[in-house]
């Protein structure tokens, strides 16, 4: 029988230690790729990151994998996305400009208001409330904090996969779901209990 394994993507932006010993705490086999072959077999695949859309754009065409990604994305298997990986996932972002992503999840990828009061980015601990049940979210209470690093959050056009709201100066979707993805604006592996908790659950989708 062939031997289960979570790939985690490395396009040379995700923080890519923290996140893959996050996960091989539930699931034994976790290997950290940009191998096409390697993702193609894998039975669940993580996408983290962090810093600018465009330059994970770039390096996930450079790479070669771009296209590769969004099929496996699309062949539903379970898919958790994390920070920028979240953010890779919608049509388009305006950070430094007007850039293209995968067109996983139709909707923009915008900055936060310019507000005098508002820190940007965004870091350190914040509330989540749940907006839609998901295996995912099982176990997890109303209010629960969880940690984040983001000076842009993801608007989706449809409304109905936000899993969970946040509110930084405006109220924004800190995580959705859609068919077998699931993705964070958070960093579930740096939220401790919270963020370990809902690591695991989606390992139990994969078991």
């Amino acid at each position: 029988m062939k031997k289960k394994y979570i790939a985690v993507v490395d396009y040379g932006m995700g923080n890519l230690m923290s996140v893959s010993k996050a996960f091989a705490g539930f699931f034994p086999d976790v290997r950290v790729t940009n191998s096409k072959r390697v993702l193609n077999n894998a039975d669940a695949v993580v996408l983290p990151g962090v810093g600018a859309f465009e330059d994970a754009v770039k390096n996930l065409e450079k790479i070669g994998i771009k296209k590769n990604l969004i099929t496996n994305i699309t062949s539903g298997k379970p898919f958790f996305g994390i920070c920028l990986g979240l953010q890779l996932l919608f049509s388009r972002s305006e950070e430094n400009g007007s850039f293209f992503g995968l067109d996983i999840i139709k909707g923009t990828v915008k900055r936060f208001p310019r507000k005098v009061e508002l820190k940007i980015p965004q870091i350190g601990w914040n509330k989540i409330f749940i907006k839609k049940n998901t295996p995912l979210l099982k176990g997890i209470e109303e209010g629960s904090f969880v940690y984040f690093v983001h000076s842009y959050f993801g608007e989706p056009l449809d409304k109905s996969i936000v899993c969970t709201e946040t509110v930084y100066g405006v109220k924004f979707a800190s995580s959705v779901c859609l068919n077998n993805v699931f993705a964070s604006q958070y960093h579930p592996e740096k939220s401790q209990r919270v963020g370990l908790k809902i690591i695991k659950n989606f390992v139990e989708l994969i078991k």
